[in-house]
């Protein structure tokens, strides 16, 4: 009985010790997901303000391509002048035909500059409005564009500048209440924080070290990435 009990206990340590570590993997898995969730959704984000703003500068850009057409197209027409012929009795003849003809003479002399001025005119019009409409939407572009540089850094990229900027090695609840000091609106979770903590370190930004049941990490050299960077580029080209 005493072989049965040892046994049963034995088999009962290991299912208690497997259960413990798929348990832990299963927690580890859990943060590491939520933190590729919060990622995507901050991508996400900069993909949304990004669209707004290109929609904004399509609308400007249509609008500006709009009036230029219209004034371009609104170009001034000068009518025709008639001239009036009066009818001359039979011993005036003479006289009438070399009117006729003098009038003829004037009225096609006045259309015809008439008509340059009014070419003339037309055409400034259309360069001015031209050039009216290539710089509004280049303003309006520039102010559009302005927003973008306003957006916010990545939680992988302010865990690692705050570890660049320790001169010890700092746990992940340091560095999360530090984030959360210097950005409140940020909502850093501890959880967070430690998966994102080890996503640098898998890719070799990051140093972890052990001190007794607690994990501190530090920043690695500035070489390092760009040597990796380096490589890695010599390999894709």
């Amino acid at each position: 009985m005493s072989e049965i009990q040892a046994h049963a206990t034995g088999l009962t340590s290991q299912y208690i010790a497997q259960v413990t570590g798929d348990l832990e993997r299963n927690v580890k898995e859990q943060e590491r997901i939520s933190a590729e969730i919060e990622a995507l959704q901050e991508q996400l984000g900069a993909l949304q303000h990004d669209h707004s703003v290109l929609v904004s500068m399509q609308e400007a850009l249509g609008g500006a391509n709009a009036v230029g057409e219209a004034d371009t197209t609104a170009a001034p027409t000068v009518p025709r002048q008639a001239t009036a012929e009066p009818r001359q009795s039979t011993p005036k003849k003479a006289a009438a035909t070399s009117a006729k003809t003098t009038a003829s003479k004037k009225g096609a002399a006045k259309a015809t500059s008439a008509k340059a001025s009014s070419a003339k005119a037309s055409s400034a019009k259309a360069s001015s409005a031209k050039a009216t409409s290539a710089k509004a939407p280049s303003a309006k572009a520039s102010s559009a564009k302005a927003p973008t540089t306003d957006a916010k850094p990545t939680l992988v990229n302010l865990i690692r500048g705050h570890l660049e900027q320790q001169s010890e090695p700092r746990s992940a609840t340091e560095v999360s209440a530090a984030l959360t000091n210097a950005h409140p609106d940020r909502g850093v979770k501890t959880t967070v924080v430690r998966t994102t903590l080890e996503g640098l370190v898998a890719k070799s930004q990051a140093q972890r070290t052990k001190q007794g049941s607690s994990v501190f990490y530090t920043a690695t050299a500035a070489s390092e990435p760009a040597a990796a960077e380096s490589q890695q580029e010599t390999v894709a080209g």
